[in-house]
């Protein structure tokens, strides 16, 4: 005697027919994966990403240092946005490399990226405060006030005082002390724009004030003679509004500090960072993979 299933058999028995089916696919799916050629191709676009990230890596750097070092705003803006834009690349594969670690790196890979997360976020950090120094170009700026209008507004005064003649030895004497002060203040102006240490620019202030106060004794004792020492005292003044200008510049630093961190923190980040990849490529490289040697025969004969 026969017994027929009913409809609860027949679902059960359907219903374990789709999950062996499941299964099967499931197997074959990861066993297509396992092949040696998937396992290469899958190597190949991990070391791929990595030689990516190495070469924007470098890139970005190249750009950071080209912005530190521009003449001009413009150039220094370029240099920082083509950085940045580096930068992101390498952010992007990066991300892209942890996704494909995540479902197939080994542990050392795995760890070798982490390592490397950490440094790039520090790069990240540095580059963010060395370009914004950069592309404000202050110690340039300072440079070209100082070589330039504030130059020309002392060498103005000195041939005014230059021109002042008299009988009078103790009035000479005014005007030549003022023009001898006058260019010890301008020498000083360019050490204190290259200074990095704040206490030593400070010195140099002092010194500036010191010989400021020399220039404007003596001009005041000469227009109590002779009112020839007016022409003098405007580009005087003049000189003055430039020469705050240029030491406030000089403060900022922008320059001086961006080369610093530049030589300094910049590049010892971006070592770890590079020996980080490095030794990554080398993991992901070194895997083994079954029926493929690198320059051996399998089967030597």
């Amino acid at each position: 005697m026969k017994i027929k299933p009913g409809i609860n058999d027949v679902l059960w028995m359907a219903t374990g027919a789709v999950a062996l089916l499941a299964c099967i696919l499931v197997v074959w799916h990861f066993h297509s994966d396992a092949t040696p050629a998937a396992q290469l191709a899958f190597k190949a676009r991990r070391a791929d990403l990595v030689g990516r990230m190495q070469l924007d890596l470098v890139s970005a750097s190249e750009a950071e240092k080209s912005a530190v070092l521009a003449i001009t705003d413009q150039d220094s803006q370029a240099f920082a946005d083509q950085a940045r834009a580096d930068s992101e690349k390498v952010e992007q594969a990066r991300r892209e490399l942890d996704e494909l670690l995540a479902t197939g790196g080994t542990p050392s890979e795995k760890d070798l990226l982490a390592q490397f997360t950490t440094a790039f976020a520090e790069f990240q950090r540095i580059d963010k405060e060395l370009l914004a120094l950069a592309v404000k170009n202050t110690n340039l700026k300072a440079y070209s006030l100082a070589f330039g209008p504030a130059a020309i507004a002392l060498k103005e005064m000195d041939a005014a005082l230059a021109r002042f003649t008299t009988d009078d030895a103790q009035v000479m004497r005014f005007a030549d002390n003022a023009r001898i002060a006058a260019w010890r203040l301008l020498a000083l102006l360019p050490p204190h724009i290259a200074e990095e240490d704040e206490k030593k620019e400070d010195e140099i202030e002092v010194a500036i004030a010191t010989e400021d106060a020399q220039v404007r004794k003596n001009l005041e004792a000469l227009a109590k003679f002779s009112n020839d020492s007016t022409l003098a005292t405007a580009r005087y003044a003049e000189f003055s509004k430039l020469k705050t200008q240029i030491i406030a510049l000089s403060r900022e630093n922008t320059n001086v500090r961006s080369l610093s961190i530049s030589l300094h923190q910049k590049r010892k980040v971006m070592w770890v960072c590079q020996d980080a990849l490095s030794a990554l490529q080398q993991a992901i490289l070194a895997e083994p993979i079954a029926g493929i040697t690198y320059g051996t025969p399998v089967n030597p004969r």
